[in-house]
């Protein structure tokens, strides 16, 4: 395995400045994607969907530019690839104010890490969980 590449504001956009650092989920590259192999079907949906190493290298660029929070953002988004929009969907209605208990943002989180290994949106549920109960806006348990 090699080291990930130093990335700096000046690399962005990877697809125009670094496109060798990006793959599709199906692992081909940028200069894989024509018009002609997406009219003979080499290119299929899937090969247009963002990766996680892409959102990550995202993440990384911003970091760079001090924005701390847009990496965090990036690398919360590269772990929500692997949870399916569905479950998504009910999460982000569940993390609305007044519409869950503790005890379900906990089990939220916890399988966010024990399913998806989402750590890092594990650790943003129980931060909204700590929020809410301060706030008071958490559901009351039944």
């Amino acid at each position: 395995m090699t080291a990930a590449p130093e990335l700096t504001p000046a690399d962005y956009p990877l697809s125009i400045n670094r496109p060798e650092l990006l793959r599709t989920p199906t692992g081909k590259t940028l200069g894989d994607i024509t018009m002609d192999a997406v009219v003979s079907g080499e290119i299929t949906a899937e090969d247009l969907r963002v990766t996680p190493d892409t959102l990550v290298l995202q993440g990384r660029i911003a970091e760079s530019m001090g924005r701390r929070q847009l990496g965090e953002n990036c690398r919360r988004a590269a772990e929500m690839t692997a949870i399916p929009d569905a479950e998504v969907l009910a999460m982000y209605n569940a993390l609305r104010p007044n519409a869950s208990t503790a005890a379900q943002l906990e089990e939220m989180a916890s399988r966010l890490e024990d399913t998806y290994a989402a750590a890092t949106c594990a650790a943003l549920v129980r931060e909204a969980a700590q929020v809410y109960a301060a706030r008071n806006l958490l559901a009351e348990e039944d």
